[in-house]
């Protein structure tokens, strides 16, 4: 009787199951009800020679009874649970959760891989995410709805929909395109080696903070990257129908059992059907039985056939979690083709997660991810890993001469790998006193020559923790006489270290980032922790910067005369003069361009501006000249603008907010529009404020 589930736990719920008390449990069995509420609550154990007859009246056999590794009886029906309107009359019109950040696959594939890398179970190995869209059609998308029970989300769906509300628009989108165009994509993330959704149905746990409540984050883990328990939400807003399954292969036992713990959310609008208000969400699952959750759905243990139904099968019994996005769309609006959406995954992991899955000789990668695509249960796009090394070569090779202890002092060769210290002092907590000292901590500051396919370089990439990429900034004062390099910045326990110093820049930094871990400055919880916080990161990034001038400042210029440095010799910053002969006071300014001519004769270039502080939005207008000798400069059309960092492109103009300092922006020339060859003239760049903004 020590094997499974503890017998007083599961004899109490097989019981409810069943509908029996436990006086008439005990009539049967010819006890007293004393006898079955000391079982029942763990004060003793029945004899040996009372488990048959318990086994036959529950309806199962005597090794469910020894073993409690599932229920007896017959199974409770699963269906959908519908929140009831609160009685106050209180209205949600879509969970606000899912509003917290920028909609899109990219966010998607960043918050689910951080949650994964944080919940990774053995140290040793590396947690394995796996990215599958599969498109339904025909009767496999019939299949699938019926296993979904969608009959019973009709009438919630039409209801919602008629919503003037964003969130019902976008039901409303989604369900004609699902109608006309007999077709329905998800997006099923899986993960391997992870703890999985562990706890109880109602308590504190990794299932309840993912599936009962909002902002709990349940991380007790000091090195996660998460802390905010919004990142869960973007599972939902990928959704166009509010739709997320979840099947859980368990890291610790619940109920006595760990394989196929299996439960639905849809989050929906407030709505009435037939007279009856509901609040939003609904739960798929079964029946609970407890008194004071009857008519709840919980999770129920399924079948190897449900789990197929659902396309939730996991391919082994390595613990974690497959979350199914049902309905699944890019709402950044970057494609929806099934290609676009493959390669938006596959890039996103890259760009966000290169070091994590970065090895060395002797240290694993922390993470492995592969992006796969299918229709109908059929492969479309064959599983492709994503390698470091492939999309951020420079950047890998950086990370992996720090794993392997073969960094050097100065650059000498192309190949080698620069690590120096970069001082953060964390300021003591304010709880700690006035008395207490400020902790030096050193981050490590790597430093390597750009590779020739970087399309994003002379940057410092920022990271924490479990080395996800925070930010990457754009360094001040290098001037326009250096190469092409690549620097990653290493804080907290992304430097490999573990101790007092380390833990404390670890908790600084992680205050210091919005709920989208996409930057370190200023925030409510870092001001309200530490004294003078917003001085202390001012002096973290003026000490990046200095360091790097040290690295790239001994650099060789190249000796062949060819490539870049000839690109840089035709490269100028136009600076528009006053009448004093200086720029004005408060004005945008180029700081840094970089450039190349393409095949077709195009420029193709990259620019930082230099934003100072004002109240309104800038409306700015970039232009692009030849720089010639004498005469006027011709100035050259747009063939395309994109934005990069901090800004946005509308109607040929960059609009940038009123709290940003420095945007980047890229362009592309219209050949059409040059007097000469790109070859024979150099270019300038200006920024322009838009008359009209400015009026």
């Amino acid at each position: 009787m020590d094997d499974g589930e503890d017998f007083g736990v599961w004899l109490g719920r097989q019981l409810r199951r069943s509908g029996l008390t436990q006086a008439e449990f005990a009539q049967r069995l010819d006890l007293t009800r004393a006898a079955v509420s000391a079982w029942v609550t763990g004060r003793a154990r029945p004899r040996a020679e009372l488990v048959p007859r318990i086994a036959e009246l529950l309806g199962t056999d005597t090794a469910t009874v020894v073993t409690r590794e599932t229920d007896a009886g017959l199974r409770l029906p699963i269906a959908w649970h519908h929140r009831l309107a609160h009685r106050d009359g209180g209205r949600e019109y879509g969970n606000a959760a899912a509003f917290a950040f920028d909609a899109g696959l990219a966010v998607l594939a960043r918050e689910t891989v951080q949650n994964s890398l944080d919940e990774r179970l053995d140290p040793t190995r590396p947690v394995r995410v796996r990215f599958t869209l599969h498109e339904l059609t025909g009767e496999t998308l019939k299949a699938f709805l019926d296993a979904l029970k969608w009959n019973e989300l009709e009438a919630h769906y039409a209801a919602a929909s008629q919503s003037r509300q964003k969130v019902g628009r976008v039901l409303d989108e989604g369900l004609r395109a699902m109608r006309e165009e007999s077709t329905l994509l998800l997006l099923r993330v899986d993960d391997y080696n992870a703890a999985g959704l562990t706890g109880p149905e109602y308590g504190d746990g990794r299932y309840a903070a993912v599936v009962r409540r909002q902002l709990d984050s349940h991380k007790r883990n000091d090195r996660a990257g998460g802390s905010f328990g919004l990142g869960k939400a973007t599972l939902w807003s990928t959704s166009r129908l509010g739709l997320v399954l979840m099947n859980s292969t368990l890291s610790e036992s619940h109920e006595g059992r760990t394989a196929r713990r299996v439960v639905g959310r849809l989050d929906l609008p407030w709505r009435e059907i037939d007279g009856t208000a509901y609040a939003g969400p609904a739960w798929l699952g079964e029946p609970d039985t407890e008194k004071e959750h009857e008519s709840v759905s919980r999770s129920w243990w399924a079948t190897e056939h449900e789990v197929a139904n659902l396309k939730l099968s996991r391919e082994s019994e390595d613990p974690g979690t497959s979350f199914l996005v049902v309905g699944a769309h890019d709402a950044s609006g970057a494609g929806n083709s099934l290609e676009d959406m493959h390669e938006a995954l596959h890039s996103a992991v890259a760009d966000n997660f290169w070091a994590a899955m970065t090895s060395g000789r002797t240290v694993p990668p922390m993470l492995e991810a592969s992006v796969r695509t299918l229709r109908n249960d059929e492969v479309v796009i064959p599983e492709r890993r994503v390698d470091p090394h492939e999309r951020h070569p420079a950047l890998a090779r950086a990370f992996r001469a720090h794993l392997d202890g073969e960094t050097v002092t100065e650059l000498t060769a192309p190949d080698q790998v620069v690590a120096t210290a970069v001082r953060l002092d964390v300021p003591p907590l304010r709880s700690e006193g006035r008395r207490a000292a400020a902790r030096a901590h050193h981050a490590v500051l790597l430093v390597t020559p750009a590779a020739d396919t970087d399309e994003d370089h002379s940057r410092i990439v920022c990271m924490r923790g479990t080395r996800m990429t925070v930010t990457a900034r754009r360094p001040r004062g290098l001037g326009m006489g250096v190469d092409p390099f690549q620097a990653v910045l290493l804080a907290g326990f992304a430097t490999g270290g573990d101790n007092g110093e380390v833990r404390a820049a670890e908790a600084f930094l992680r205050a210091a980032e919005p709920p989208e871990h996409d930057r370190w400055g200023t925030t409510e919880e870092l001001s309200a922790l530490y004294p003078n916080a917003p001085r202390r990161l001012t002096e973290f990034n003026a000490g990046m910067d200095a360091a790097l001038r040290e690295v790239v400042g001994r650099r060789t210029t190249r000796d062949d005369g060819t490539g870049p440095e000839v690109l840089r010799n035709l490269l100028r910053l136009d600076l528009p003069a006053t009448g004093t002969g200086r720029r004005s006071h408060g004005y945008p300014v180029v700081d840094r361009v970089s450039g190349r001519v393409e095949d077709d004769g195009a420029w193709v270039l990259d620019v930082t501006v230099n934003v100072p502080q004002r109240d309104d939005p800038w409306h700015l207008v970039p232009v692009v000249k030849f720089d010639v000798r004498s005469g006027g400069r011709p100035a050259l059309a747009w063939a395309e603008l994109t934005a990069k960092e901090n800004c946005a492109v509308v109607d040929g103009r960059l609009v940038v907010a009123p709290d940003v300092r420095t945007v980047r922006f890229g362009g592309v020339t219209d050949v059409t529009s040059h007097p000469v060859a790109a070859a024979m003239a150099g270019v300038v760049v200006d920024i322009q404020q838009a008359r009209e903004a400015s009026a």
